[in-house]
């Protein structure tokens, strides 16, 4: 009997590295998640709800890509993965997506920062993320464990890929709304630094939610397409770092500083407090006249 065999293990060329990949991406988030609650807990004046929500989620990645790496540990020197920390990977998989999505949409609408609660409109967009979300990892545990020759991979594929272009559509409506409403309130309210401090603010993070998705959906694939088949790894790396570094660009634009334009209280204009300083002068001098008036007519009667 003639047995095939890559004398490194049971992995292709193109899977090889993606042990030692997983393992260090996932000790990258493991160390991001220290350091943003390291500054949380100096900066507990100004810490939300969304701030460990942001935490959470680069913990969760950081779990799931550990068990990736495991999963692919085992195959490599086993041949075949160890079911209960398949299961896990699957586990964390489906918590670090819905995570991802519904943390980008909750920022994108200013929930725990400026509000807390949601619009109609917001609620609808989570309504339709989380389900999705839910379908895609359905999909892709389905494409995970089955072989490419099978009859049903090719279909599944293609649901994961139409939901997660679809989620990743969705996710950019709240951060639009927010531009508009800031854009709308900041001509009538009369706090115009402070609305445009934050509408600048939205706009850096429309873009870089923008990035995020072209690199990891479409620049990604264009590179699984043109390299070699022993490069393809280059793929999940490209994939993996864009997504830290939207993390850390994330996490760097949101902390908990007083600084920060998305967490300042409007301040009142300098032409408000002067007025209100003419208004207390003269109640102050027309509450002294009739003082004065009162005194002076108990002294002639």
């Amino acid at each position: 009997m003639i047995r095939e065999k890559n004398p490194e293990g049971f992995l292709s060329a193109a899977e090889i590295p993606l042990f030692k990949l997983y393992l260090t991406m996932s000790a990258c988030f493991l160390a991001a998640g220290i350091f943003w609650v390291s500054i949380l807990c100096k900066n507990t004046y100004s810490v939300f709800k969304i701030h460990w929500l942001m935490a959470a989620l680069a913990f969760t990645k950081s779990v799931s890509l550990l068990f990736h790496s495991i999963n692919y540990y085992f195959i490599n020197s086993q041949g075949h993965p160890i079911e209960g920390l398949a299961v896990m990977h699957y586990i964390t998989h489906l918590l670090k997506g819905a995570l991802l999505f519904i943390t980008i949409a909750l920022i994108g609408s200013g929930w725990a920062f400026v509000k807390y609660m949601l619009s109609d409109k917001e609620k609808k967009i989570f309504g339709i993320v989380i389900p999705l979300q839910v379908l895609a990892n359905v999909a892709y545990i389905v494409i995970e464990s089955r072989e490419e020759g099978a009859s049903d991979y090719g279909l599944w594929k293609e649901i994961l890929f139409l939901v997660d272009l679809i989620c990743c559509g969705a996710i950019l409506f709240p951060v639009v709304w927010s531009i508009r409403h800031l854009q709308d309130a900041s001509g009538t309210d009369g706090k115009v630094a402070v609305n445009l401090a934050k509408l600048k603010l939205f706009r850096h993070y429309y873009v870089m939610v923008i990035c995020y998705i072209y690199f990891t959906r479409i620049i990604a694939i264009l590179l699984r397409v043109a390299v070699p088949f022993q490069w393809q790894w280059l793929y999940q790396l490209l994939v993996e770092s864009s997504t830290l570094a939207f993390f850390v660009l994330t996490g760097y634009k949101f902390q908990p500083a007083g600084d920060n334009p998305y967490l300042q209280l409007p301040q009142e204009d300098e032409e408000d407090v002067q007025m209100e300083q003419v208004m207390t002068d003269s109640g102050f001098r027309e509450g002294l006249s009739k003082v004065n008036k009162t005194a002076s007519g108990r002294e002639l009667s």
